[in-house]
This record gives C-alpha cells, structure tokens and sequence, in this order.
C-alpha cells in the first residue's frame, strides 16, 4: 500500500516537522525567515517561520519560542532529532529576510529581514549545520514547501513566479 504525501503548513512564528513523503510549507515570508531543516539519511524535515533574530527581544509573559532565531531553531532540532534525525547530518535550506520597507534611516533595529538573515547564519554556523542553498533578501515576499522527496525548496515569489534550490 503506498501512502499519500499530505502537506503541513507552518504559521507565522511556528514551526512543525515531517517524515516522507509528506511536504512542509509556511506563506507570508516578507522580513520572516523560513528555515528548513532536513536529514537526508531519515528522510525527515522541520520548517521553522522565525519572526525575529533573539528571544532576549521578548516583551510578552506568553513565551513562543518558535518565534526567535535561536530558540526556534533548537525547537526545530529537538523535534527532528525525536523522529531519528541526527544533528551531524541536518542540512539547511532557508529563503526571507527581505526588507519590506523603504528605511530610510540608520537605524539597524529596523532592518528586521537583514538582522534576521544573519542571525540564523551565525547560529547554523555555530551548530556546524552547512546551509545548502538560499533565497535571502531583496524586497520581495515569498511562500516556501519544501519537498522531501527531492529535497528541493520550491519558492514562490509575487510578479517571478516559482524557483527550485
């Protein structure tokens, strides 16, 4: 009996996991990050919607630790590594971090999508998780799935139409 690929989508400052042959997708990613990450090996993949790049930025009581860069990212870990994923072996794929607005400022907390880039960067790298490909920065909104079947990110941007990396 073979077994019907279902899509999950992931919210803003969410995230979920999936095994093969499923897909994964999050909409709406204008400064957001959505990370993928993926184990070849177990056939298993997160996708995580980081709004911003440090829970230290945290003003609220109801903590939503998928909303940051850093504890988004160990969330999304920790729920692979549950389904048999080894942390050696994740690889990251990623797209968003566009800057929405026009800043005219020098301000550096307004470049949200810049900061936001970078912060996963530098987390991923810490983690020595190799980021594959990208699609960061620009201007532009885009919406994600990736497919566990090619491990290809398919992205959809308004006015460019549909990109693989």
């Amino acid at each position: 009996m073979t077994s019907v690929a279902t899509m999950t989508k992931v919210g803003i400052a969410d995230y979920n996991v999936v095994e093969y042959p499923n897909t994964i997708m999050t909409a709406g990613l204008g400064s957001c990050i959505g990370l993928v990450l993926y184990d070849e090996r177990k056939k298993v993949a997160g996708l995580v919607h980081v709004m911003l790049p440090d829970s230290t930025m945290s003003r609220t009581t109801s903590f939503n630790g998928a909303k940051f860069a850093d504890t988004g990212i160990q969330l999304l870990i920790d729920s692979l590594t549950e389904l048999g994923a080894r942390e050696s072996r994740l690889k990251a794929k990623m797209a968003g971090g566009a800057q929405m607005f026009d800043v005219k400022s020098s301000n550096e907390l307004m470049r949200i999508g810049n900061r936001n880039t970078e912060a996963v960067r530098s987390l991923l790298e810490d983690r020595k998780i190799p980021i594959i490909s990208e699609d960061v920065g620009g201007n532009k909104g885009r919406t994600i799935e990736f497919l566990l079947d090619s491990f290809q990110l398919k992205i959809k941007t308004i006015k460019e139409g549909v990109t693989y990396i």
